[in-house]
């Protein structure tokens, strides 16, 4: 970077807006209107724009974006022709970064409380924090969306992880992306664009590694509503699986303990199929099936939910979709060593 861009971004920076709001989206019309609805009274106060950013749907989302920015001045809409997440934020940067100190990363597949924008910048303001991430609460509406979101809210589904439950405010490594800093999310290079999934634990890698804080708040967190199928959940958590690989093949970073457990799942489903030359071939999956499902009754008679039982098979898809995942990708990666 010249003098003269690092001039131009402190002009930008002094005469910069609090944040920006970006929405990643890709076939959300059952979604995007609310979403838009529950974030526009905060842009309001805070003088803030709301950019969605499209990846081809082909729903009808861009067109009831579209209508609704003609009574918003607020609301832009971008084409994102690379389609994924990671793509559409950094486009939000790059086309409206400068005018702004930070953004604020809204799922259009969730919900907000109403003051969740005011809280993150005064969260990031009162600690100085180059990033706030915030808990993630999951809901479901139908039955299997239901019982996923039990899963998901507990240790079965979420291996403890932080972000997943009630925390206190402290300093972290990783959480759900809410607000970061423009500067710093520039200075690390933005999202890498090779990650379809996971791209937030492997931005948060780098932020730490060149020493920026993320702060994980209290004070307020997201709704995220799960997939409503078997096959859209599986695929889902096979995406994360493969992006966690990417993570360590890119920087070498050993996977937590929470993560190492699921890792066995598909080894022991693949080796099931040994079971016709020595039946204890099952042992291994039928324990950890008899594990998700137990666990799942058990939330039901403690929690006094319907839900648990079928928690327990939305948690062995999880598991086996996350573990799936992270061994085709290591799989992968070895066949293009050979090759090369």
């Amino acid at each position: 970077m010249t003098g003269t861009d690092n001039m131009e971004r402190k002009r930008q920076a002094q005469n910069a807006r609090p944040a920006m709001v970006v929405i990643p989206c890709l076939n959300e019309a059952g979604h995007i209107a609310s979403v838009i609805d529950r974030i526009a009274p905060s842009a309001e106060r805070l003088d803030m724009a709301i950019l969605v950013v499209d990846g081809g749907s082909s729903d009808g989302t861009k067109e009831i974006v579209g209508e609704m920015a003609v009574s918003n001045p607020r609301l832009h809409l971008l084409d994102n022709e690379k389609k994924i997440q990671s793509a559409a934020v950094n486009l939000a940067v790059e086309k409206f970064g400068g005018g702004f100190e930070s953004l604020i990363r809204i799922d259009a597949h969730g919900d907000y409380p109403p003051a969740y924008c005011d809280l993150l910048i005064e969260e990031a303001d009162a600690t100085g924090a180059d990033a706030v991430v915030v808990s993630m609460k999951t809901r479901g509406t139908g039955a299997f969306q239901k019982a996923t979101a039990v899963a998901q809210n507990s240790r079965l589904g979420n291996g403890g992880s932080a972000h997943r439950l009630v925390s206190k405010g402290k300093w972290t490594d990783h959480g759900h992306h809410a607000l970061i800093r423009v500067e710093p999310f520039r200075a690390v290079g933005g999202y890498d664009e090779n990650f379809s999934h996971n791209e937030d634990a492997e931005f948060d890698y780098r932020m730490t590694e060149a020493g920026y804080r993320i702060w994980l708040t209290e004070k307020t967190h997201m709704v995220y509503y799960p997939r409503g199928s078997v096959a859209a959940l599986f695929r889902q958590y096979l995406g994360y699986g493969r992006g966690r690989a990417r993570n360590v093949l890119k920087h070498g970073v050993v996977p937590k303990g929470r993560q190492m457990i699921p890792l066995l799942v598909a080894p022991a489903v693949a080796g099931t199929s040994l079971a016709l030359l020595n039946w204890t071939a099952l042992l291994p999956a039928g324990m950890w099936a008899a594990l998700c499902l137990g666990y799942g009754a058990w939330i039901a008679i403690r929690q006094r939910d319907p839900h648990g039982p079928l928690a327990g098979f939305s948690a062995m898809v999880m598991h086996l979709g996350w573990s799936s995942g992270f061994w085709r990708e290591l799989l992968a990666f070895r066949k293009r060593e050979k090759r090369a």
